[in-house]
C-alpha cells in the first residue's frame, strides 16, 4: 500500500535560500536514485514566506525506509536543523489516487 507524508517546515528567518538550496540538492538524488518515491513536491507560500510544505508519496513503507537511508537524504536530515525553527510530519495512508506522468 502506498504511503504519503505531509512535512511542514518553518524556516528560520534569513535561512530561506540555504534551506531551499539544501532541498534542491536532496531533490537531485531523489530524482535520479529513488524509483520508489512516486512524488516529492515542495510547496512555498507568499502568505507564509518561512513555510515550506513537502508532499511525499512512496510506493510502500519499504520505499520510504529506503528513501531515509540514501546519502542525499541523510545529508538533508543532518543539515536541516541549522535552517529550521520547527518541523511537523503527518503520515497518511493512501486510499485512492490518480497520478499523471509529467
Amino acid at each position: 500500500m502506498a504511503l504519503a507524508l505531509v512535512v511542514t517546515h518553518e524556516v528560520t528567518p534569513g535561512h530561506e535560500d540555504a534551506f531551499d538550496s539544501l532541498t534542491a540538492r536532496a531533490l537531485e538524488g531523489i530524482r535520479s536514485l529513488e524509483p520508489g518515491t512516486l512524488a516529492y513536491v515542495v510547496h512555498s507560500s507568499a502568505e507564509h514566506p518561512q513555510r515550506r510544505v513537502f508532499y511525499e508519496l512512496y510506493a510502500d513503507r519499504p520505499a520510504f525506509e529506503a528513501h531515509e537511508q540514501f546519502p542525499h537524504m541523510r545529508a538533508f536530515l543532518a543539515e536541516r536543523p541549522a535552517h529550521i525553527d520547527s518541523v511537523a510530519v503527518q503520515f497518511l495512508d493512501v486510499d485512492d489516487a490518480h497520478l499523471r506522468p509529467a
